[in-house]
């Protein structure tokens, strides 16, 4: 999975190319939420990306994902509000928070008293994941589950 990964964020494919991976990673995912963890899910969102790019990996796996169960893709559940740094360069926890207080918003006419799907490709420190679990909470939401494709 990381390297498949890699290769969707980094690596110099083809579009077509790229799209067969999100397409094998999100085969993965489904088969795990579906078998294994068997959630009610009634969205899927992706985790913003920090960084522009012309294939954004977790919005493509996130919506091929959405696809293959069924499920809703809410791309606008949450959205990034401000620029940050790049957190691989940010190796303090608590200054990982700080960077990230009000990076993000959820929308609750979106997401109130939903269990969504949150997916996002790495997990490191988990400090954005958590920061976007608060946001969406006080935005209402019933349940949040976490789903990332790889750790550091």
């Amino acid at each position: 999975m990381g390297q498949l990964l890699y290769d969707l964020k980094y690596g110099t494919r083809t579009n077509e190319q790229k799209q067969q991976i999100a397409n094998d990673l999100a085969d993965t995912a489904a088969q795990f939420v579906q078998h294994t963890w068997r959630l009610a899910i009634d969205a899927i969102v992706p985790v913003p990306p920090s960084n522009i790019r012309a294939v954004q990996p977790v919005a493509l796996v996130a919506e091929v994902l959405a696809g293959r169960l069924g499920i809703p893709l809410c791309k606008n559940c949450v959205a990034k509000s401000k620029q940050t740094p790049q957190l691989k360069d940010v190796k303090d926890y608590a200054k990982r928070k700080d960077v990230l207080k009000g990076a993000f918003t959820a929308d609750p006419g979106l997401c109130a008293g939903k269990t969504l799907l949150l997916i996002d490709d790495l997990h490191g420190s988990g400090a954005t994941v958590g920061h976007i679990v608060e946001v969406l909470q006080a935005a209402g939401v019933k349940a949040v589950h976490l789903l990332t494709l790889t750790t550091k």
